[in-house]
Parts: C-alpha cells; structure tokens; sequence
C-alpha cells in the first residue's frame, strides 16, 4: 500500500495538523507549499488562537508589535474569518500604515512605543474595525489621551469588558469618560498610573461590575480603610507600592496586565 502524500490529505486533517503551526508559519510558508495546504491554511480552525508574542514587525527603525489573544481558548465562538496585516513605509517619516480585518477579534494587546507620529489615529481606527472587542491593552510610556480612546471604544465595541493602560495619567477628564462610557467594565489595570484619590473615588462609585482592579504603584493616593472599605465590591483590588506622590520613577517597569491578570 503506497503512503498517502500531505497533499491529498482531507481538508480537515490538514487544518487539524496546521492549527499547531505558528502565525508566522500560517502566513508565510503554509499557504505557499501546495493550493491544497493554501485552502487548508483559511479554515477557521487553523485561526481560533492567534499568538503574536515572538513575532516582532522592524522596518528599518520602526517596531510595531501586535499581540492578538483569545482570553477564552475554549470557546468555539472565537474564530478568525479573514486577516490582512500590511506594513509599508511611504513618507520620508518612515509611516507605519497597518491595516486589518478580523471580524471576530475579542482581545487586542500592542505596543505603539516607537510610534514617531500621533498613534492615537491609528489606535481609533483598529478599535472601529473592532467591533466584537471586549478587551484592549495599551503598551506606551505616557497615555495621556485615554478620553479619546475610551469614547471609541464606547461607540464601537458593546461587549467591551476589560481596559490595560499602564503609566496613564487618569485626570478629571479621564476618570469621568471612564465612569460615563465604561460603566460597566469588569478589568481596570492602571498601574503606575498617575491617580488622583479623587478621582479613583470616582471609579470605584461608578463601575460597580469592576471584578478586577489594579492601581498597583500608582502615584496620586494612599490606600486607607475609607479606600478599601469603597473596593470592597471588587473581587481583586490590587494596590501594592500604591503611593502619594513620585519617588523612584526609575523603579518603573512596564506591566502587561492581562496576562498578570
């Protein structure tokens, strides 16, 4: 009996076997290999968990990496219909132009750090494609127009459930776009965020569905009974190293609160 060459293997097995490939290797080799192994390679099967972790985007000095995530890697629910990911560099500034499509997308995580430009069109514009968002994390070194992306993230995404914006500054501002669009968000990690008491007060009266909040060396208020006794309808509030004003900013260490989470 002859042995049965990969590529006259039934569609299915074959996406059974390519769903334990890489991303990378689901984008740039699997595709390629046979027109068998390319239909094989767009069943949904093979996109059910995507994993950007060791994947990094360089064009000459710019770095764009994206994470995504299923927070449920059971659920049959989350599938990947189609993605289009293309990076180029057209202006003298050396732009980073991505664009995406991923309908059933429900936990996006990235880094706009080396951003030369303004990232927060871009940031708007990955969130309206978004529209099955439940989870975003930030990755800056100062988010200072957190307003602007939680009113988008209201317009565009009903079923969002949890926010990560580590060293952000939450102003009145920020704290009353976050009481008024996110009432009824479940995540918060905040740490090493700048926080005025006042304005954690804020949050913790009106997000009442919080399940988690992290303000974990935070600067801008000190946890007291008054503090926990307002947390106490939260399941995890995560204060530690949580202080009244900046001491050691060099003891500052970036923070990816879902995965801590």
């Amino acid at each position: 009996m002859g042995r049965c060459k990969w590529e006259d293997l039934p569609e299915d097995c074959l996406a059974n076997v390519f769903r334990r490939a890489s991303v990378q290797s689901l984008l740039m080799d699997v595709p390629f290999v046979c027109k068998s192994w390319f239909r094989a390679s767009l069943h949904p099967f093979c996109w059910k968990l995507l994993d950007f972790n060791n994947i990094v985007f360089v064009l000459k000095d710019i770095l764009f990496h994206v994470i995504f995530d299923d927070e449920d890697k059971s659920s049959a629910k989350f599938s990947l219909l189609l993605l289009i990911m293309i990076i180029c560099s057209a202006s003298v500034d050396q732009d980073l132009v991505v664009f995406f499509r991923c309908p059933a997308l429900r936990c996006l995580s990235f880094s706009c750090e080396l951003f030369k430009n303004d990232h927060l069109p871009i940031i708007q514009d990955l969130i309206k494609k978004c529209k099955q968002l439940e989870f975003l994390s930030i990755f800056y070194s100062r988010v200072t127009n957190l307003k602007e992306i939680v009113a988008h993230i209201a317009l565009n995404c009903q079923k969002f459930r949890g926010l990560s914006a580590p060293f952000a500054y939450i102003g009145e501002e920020e704290a009353a776009a976050i009481v008024t669009k996110l009432p009824n968000i479940n995540y918060l990690i905040l740490v090493h965020s700048y926080i005025d008491r006042k304005y954690l007060v804020e949050i913790l009266l009106g997000c009442k569905s919080l399940a988690r909040l992290d303000v974990s060396y935070c600067c801008g208020f000190k946890v007291d009974d008054n503090l926990l006794e307002l947390a106490s309808h939260i399941h995890t509030f995560k204060y530690e190293g949580a202080v009244d004003s900046f001491s050691h900013e060099d003891h500052f260490q970036l923070f990816d609160g879902y995965n801590s989470a």
